[in-house]
């Protein structure tokens, strides 16, 4: 079971705009060659920073009111949002570091 939960356009606000502690989204597709290779990272870094930060996942064919609001035009794209701001964002596979390295800008 993935250590990253699911998240919805119709719960968005409530879970990632509203929450207390830091969010990374990462926004996928089953089609996405690249996000595949990002899927185990994302878990491991949900499993690492448990408690910390929510590691969320939406999947884009079935949520596209969220992506476009957000301007994501290539997938994988990792948001990180804080205090409801979107704060930082990695576009593309990228080594588990460059992701890390983006968490803890906001949880030290």
């Amino acid at each position: 079971m993935s250590n990253a939960k699911p998240v919805n356009d119709s719960e968005f606000t409530n879970v990632v705009l509203e929450s207390k502690t830091p969010v990374l989204v990462d926004f996928w597709a089953t089609w996405c060659g690249p996000c595949q290779v990002m899927g185990p990272v994302i878990d491991s870094l949900a499993g690492e920073y448990e408690g910390k930060i929510l590691v969320l996942k939406m999947n884009v064919d079935e949520n596209p009111a969220t992506p476009a609001k957000y301007g994501i035009r290539g997938i994988p794209t990792m948001i990180l949002f804080n205090n409801g701001e979107a704060v930082d964002r990695i576009i593309g596979a990228q080594p588990k570091d460059i992701v890390e390295n983006m968490i803890k800008k906001v949880v030290g």
